[in-house]
């Protein structure tokens, strides 16, 4: 039987075909899906070399609710990556399933059209520059519903960082 099963897989694998997703990694703490989006819950978050109090701190995160993907998980801790692709170890206390995004951190010298509707054609009811921080409500995998102070619409999720491509968020 795992003869026949390898045996179809290299055919696939042969004729250039797909085979099918892999299962997601599950983090070894929570069993949650790794990597995935979180927030930061404090204004001060310290992101450490190693999971640890002993390891050093390399940097201080000092904007509540950012958004950082956690990358693997050791007993109380998350490996987390932020925006800029800066990478450490942080308490799992001081993170927040609270979904947050930034608008496109990676452009510059731009603004981003917040949509009334999630179409291309909607009233724009808002121009964000990059860095702006949003919390996200909903996601379809190609619009998501976006709201800070005094903004409220809709932004193509390829614009966000917070969210992953073609992500469902209810």
């Amino acid at each position: 039987m795992i003869g026949a099963v390898l045996q179809g897989l290299a055919i696939l694998v042969l004729l250039g075909l797909q085979t099918p997703a892999r299962a997601e990694q599950l983090g070894t703490s929570t069993g949650l899906a790794l990597p995935r989006y979180v927030s930061l819950k404090s204004d001060r978050v310290n992101l450490r070399e190693g999971p640890s109090k002993d390891h050093r701190t390399n940097w201080v995160f000092q904007r509540a609710g950012l958004p950082v993907e956690i990358t693997a998980e050791f007993d109380t801790w998350r490996k987390i990556r932020d925006s800029e692709g800066s990478e450490g170890w942080v308490l799992h206390s001081l993170l927040s399933g609270r979904r947050t995004a930034l608008i496109a951190p990676w452009k510059k010298d731009i603004v981003l059209p917040l949509r009334q509707n999630p179409a291309e054609d909607a009233r724009v009811v808002a121009n964000l520059q990059p860095g702006v921080l949003g919390n996200v409500k909903r996601c379809d995998g190609h619009w998501c519903r976006i709201f800070g102070e005094g903004f409220d619409g809709y932004m193509q999720q390829t614009n966000l960082w917070g969210v992953y491509p073609d992500e469902h968020i209810d």
